[in-house]
């Protein structure tokens, strides 16, 4: 009883600020008390999620204050899957094959059903998010010569290949899919189309970097603010602009921009829990990278073409979230919001399609 009023007591208090703060970026003594209330790491022994352990309370409340403005509009950040839509060329063909229309004998009963096809792989296509398992680190560069010595990789948190992925058939022991919490928390759009690419989509391997970052905070109305612990961070490049259904032109997954590997530490230092791109990669890759026949980004380690996606999830913990539809949370300058990400309960999996969501107020 005491917890219940109490929780409507701090709902009242929200919904008050809401409505005496319509339009502005969330009410200062909401951010201070819940910087406040944030967990901060190190994490127990034997942690899985990463920066995930600061969903919670604090997180919420800072949704608390979008979701109760009457100004709040909802977004869709997730573009419709199909059979049609831009592949990961990393994956095989995503198709879903409609079965025919059954029944049940002695019933009246008439319902449908679809199956995926072989090699479809739906949780690394379309929207989708990964799991802390999905990379690790080994030792040595590859030489490309079999067999891969995966038995030496080490992932998020210290653990082993043994650990995570003992066997070729093994799903994700650990650091799998269902390891996530429900990702429901303050999110932060940055505008990089306007601010690195003059307006326009930016270009196949171009760099948003810790500077860029900075200064679109600023641009954005932003500093005072800044990135918060447990924030959400959704980056707008542009490049979602590329994406047909059907695809027709067939380049939108073989090159991108993406984040630069100073970009990451500096969301890395800040906690924040998902880093989101309208993008395939969130590393940026240049032209003929996947092909073989170009180098990776500028400023990249040795070894770590895939920089974002090494210091992110196996020495962060913080989640990818690729091929996020932002558009239309940019065309209404919706800089913050609330976003619920939720994946799939898929015991074992690297990754998991999404349906996330915003809501937000326009013209921030």
């Amino acid at each position: 009883m005491i917890r219940s009023r109490l929780t409507h007591v701090a709902l009242a208090f929200v919904a008050s600020l809401a409505t005496a703060s319509a339009g502005a970026v969330e009410p200062w003594r909401i951010l201070a008390q819940s910087k406040k209330q944030t967990p901060q790491p190190p994490w127990p022994a034997g942690d899985e999620r990463g920066m995930a352990n600061q969903i919670g309370a604090a997180t919420w409340a800072r949704c608390a204050w979008h979701l109760g403005n009457a100004k709040a509009k909802a977004y869709e950040l997730s573009h419709v899957r199909s059979n049609t839509m831009p592949l990961s060329a990393f994956s095989g063909p995503y198709v879903q094959k409609p079965k025919p229309t059954a029944s049940i004998p002695g019933s009246t009963h008439a319902f449908n059903l679809e199956q995926y096809e072989a090699g479809a792989e739906p949780g690394q296509q379309g929207t989708q998010i990964d799991a802390l398992g999905h990379f690790g680190v080994l030792r040595q560069p590859w030489d490309g010569k079999p067999p891969i010595a995966v038995d030496d990789a080490v992932y998020y948190g210290g653990y082993t290949q043994k650990d995570v992925k003992p066997t070729p058939e093994s799903g994700l022991l650990k650091l799998g899919m269902e390891k996530a919490p429900p990702i429901v928390t303050s999110a932060v759009l940055l505008d990089a189309k306007k601010a690195v690419g003059g307006g326009q989509p930016m270009k196949a391997g171009e760099l948003v970097t810790a500077k860029h970052i900075e200064e679109m905070l600023k641009a954005q109305g932003l500093a005072k603010r800044g990135i918060l612990p447990g924030d959400v961070l959704y980056v707008y490049t542009g490049w979602g602009d590329y994406w047909q259904d059907p695809d027709t032109e067939k380049f939108y997954y073989t090159k991108g921009p993406g984040l630069s590997y100073d970009a990451a530490k500096y969301l890395g230092d800040r906690r924040i829990v998902a880093i989101g791109l309208d993008t395939p990669f969130v590393d940026p890759v240049p032209e003929g990278m996947l092909a073989g026949k170009a180098g990776p980004a500028a400023g990249v380690p040795p070894g770590l073409p895939f920089a974002l996606h090494h210091h992110m999830l196996t020495q962060m913990g913080i989640h990818h979230i690729e091929n996020a539809k932002l558009d239309e949370l940019a065309r209404d300058k919706v800089w913050t919001s609330c976003t619920m990400v939720l994946p799939m309960l898929e015991k074992g999996s690297a990754g998991s399609p999404i349906r996330p969501v915003a809501y937000g107020v326009p013209g921030q």
